[in-house]
């Protein structure tokens, strides 16, 4: 296979000699410490084809966060008021002198302009070369670096001509580590109903705090019927018929299986499955859509089976989006080393119609993410929440928090595992997730039982590269609590919360129960196009960017939680808090504003 490959080099080499070299210094773009616990395994193969993403410059990005906030206020005169998606993407294109300092960069090197593939705005290029052309490019070497099994190829630091030093925000993948994995699932065993969980079936919980009742039951199981009565929505059906959506992004060939979802509706949503739903499958990069039980994942059972089933008749999509990370150095010619969401938000952000609520559940460590690619990502999500569909709606992204407390889960200072990714491996830091951490999207953290509390293992903090206004829960807190451990300025999340663990899921035809914050995501995701089926219905736009409403007009519509904590990096982490005046996108670190009421919701966005 290697040797295929070297076809390829001598091509590239041979067209080098009939063009003038770019003669010129390189300057250090960026440099990076390995993240802790990679080492490098052994030279990258000089043939090993990397696709080379290169990201120029955003000429007006500032101009489009300004309209993005105006239009996501709800107290705003242009609330609502989106652009077209030509508007957007002149906004995000880049300089005509970056695009040609480029350009010539890339020409320099025989890299012909039918080699390359542009983004619909322009502001990003792509080119697969081998190794050893990129290394010249940039000024670097790349190694296979490896870590508990896995094996990327990286660089941790590269150059580029002074001459073109401006005209590049980032190139990848060169010092991106993560290694952009499902976040965790726990699986549990399935037992038999008790004889005394018999009869507490008839014996509902009420909650004097939000005035519900909800069956005893959904203290040890979660279905769709749980959710409603906890989340005040029963009885509420959606429309079929007002150009509603929604949709379920998975990576990583984790396959939703349609027997599967059919006998969860038979279980759960009689409607759905007398009605034979199902849902739109849209293959990104070549991802595959296996239908063998044998192969059903767990991750996609639980996304599609809640989402779908809350919504149903909702028109519903299942994006799976190619490639399998990571490198395994044995078989030559590696996967895509590039992280999969990046093609998944190419292909998105072209889409004509793209589903105006969507759910994921992956993602990496923020630390192990460069600074500058989670800022450019960011941008990227929030074209996305920007982007009008249907002519007059606009998408809401749903990003689940890892599944660590506020780092790695352990309370035990002697025992944990958050280091610092600064070269000191200092046993001091809060492990943020993204792209959880972007503002642009809304990140969910985990509830259990009912009356509800937060659970130990939701995501929660501060990010360490994205600013916004946090004081007024630093406020709160006892003077020093965790000085040192966390950026005060950084953005604060998850912002909401759902139930996040014993889902009744399907897999391969048999019940199993399954938690995480990856059970909220989707959840979340399934009121929020509920919400949007009520606004269609009065002919108002779907919801769009959540955050500015949600801290504001829609902030009463939310549950309060009041007990939990999520322990993690040898501390007990933060506790859940009332409700408090918050700022944008600052919250309680453990739920954030709290639960849904879909009830006082609904009345709140219509």
């Amino acid at each position: 296979m290697w040797a295929r490959n070297v076809v390829s080099v001598l091509a590239f080499s041979a067209l080098a000699l009939a063009l003038p070299s770019q003669n010129c210094e390189h300057k250090v773009k960026e440099t990076i410490v390995p993240p802790r616990g990679w080492t490098i395994f052994g030279p990258a193969p000089p043939d090993h084809l990397i696709k080379l993403r290169i990201g120029l410059p955003q000429s007006n990005f500032d101009l489009l966060e300004e309209h993005l906030y105006a239009i996501s206020d709800p107290y705003h005169d242009r609330y609502g008021a989106h652009l077209t998606t030509e508007e957007i993407h002149e906004l995000v294109a880049p300089h005509p002198d970056s695009v040609g300092a480029v350009e010539n960069w890339l020409a320099s090197h025989a890299i012909a302009d039918t080699d390359i593939t542009r983004s619909a705005a322009g502001d990003w290029l792509t080119v697969t070369l081998p190794v050893n052309l990129v290394e010249k490019m940039l000024d670097t070497k790349y190694h296979i670096w490896h870590k508990n099994g896995e094996y990327i190829v990286r660089t941790t630091s590269y150059s580029l001509p002074k001459n073109v030093h401006d005209h590049v925000e980032l190139v990848q993948p060169t010092t991106m580590f993560g290694t952009f994995r499902k976040l965790k699932s726990t699986i549990h065993s399935v037992s038999p109903i008790t004889s005394q969980a018999e009869s507490q079936k008839n014996q509902p919980f009420f909650d004097s705090t939000t005035g519900l009742t909800v069956d005893a039951s959904c203290n040890t199981t979660i279905t769709i019927t749980c959710l409603q009565q906890i989340y005040n929505a029963v009885g509420y059906t959606p429309s079929a018929n007002v150009g509603n959506s929604i949709g379920i992004a998975a990576y990583l060939e984790d396959f939703a299986n349609r027997a599967d979802l059919q006998t969860f509706f038979e279980d759960q949503v009689p409607a759905a499955a007398a009605a034979n739903a199902t849902y739109q499958f849209i293959s990104v990069k070549d991802g595959l859509d296996s239908q063998d039980p044998a192969q059903a994942g767990a991750e996609s059972a639980l996304d599609t089976q809640f989402a779908f089933g809350l919504t149903f008749p909702v028109a519903s999509t299942f994006f799976s989006t190619g490639g399998r990370p990571p490198f395994i150095p044995s078989e030559g010619t590696p996967t895509d080393t590039n992280e999969p969401y990046t093609d998944w938000l190419d292909f998105v952000l072209s889409h004509p119609s793209p589903p105006l609520s969507i759910s994921t559940s992956y993602g990496d460590e923020e630390q192990t993410v460069p600074e500058s690619f989670a800022k450019r990502a960011c941008a990227e999500f929030a074209q996305l929440v920007f982007m009008p569909s249907y002519g007059s709606s606009l998408i809401i992204y749903l990003f689940l928090c890892a599944d660590g407390g506020v780092g790695d889960g352990d309370p035990d200072p002697e025992t944990t595992e958050c280091i610092t990714n600064d070269g000191l491996n200092r046993v001091i830091s809060f492990l943020g997730g993204f792209p959880a951490s972007c503002p642009f999207v809304t990140a969910v953290g985990g509830t259990i039982l009912f009356p509800e509390q937060g659970v130990d293992f939701s995501g929660g903090g501060y990010c360490y590269f994205i600013d916004a206004a946090v004081q007024a829960f630093l406020d709160k807190l006892p003077p020093g609590t965790y000085s040192g451990l966390f950026n005060p300025n950084g953005r604060a999340f998850p912002d909401v919360s759902a139930q996040s663990d014993f889902f009744r899921i399907f897999i391969a035809g048999q019940p199993f129960h399954i938690g995480g914050t990856s059970a909220s995501s989707p959840a979340f995701a399934g009121f929020v196009a509920l919400l949007n089926d009520a606004r269609l219905r009065k002919g108002l736009p779907s919801l769009g960017f959540l955050n500015p409403l949600f801290y504001s007009k829609a902030a009463a519509g939310f549950n309060d939680i009041t007990v939990g904590n999520n322990p993690g990096c040898g501390t007990p982490g933060f506790n859940v808090r009332t409700r408090f005046e918050l700022s944008l996108l600052a919250n309680s670190f453990l739920t954030g504003l709290g639960t849904p009421n879909f009830g006082k919701l609904v009345k709140l966005v219509t």
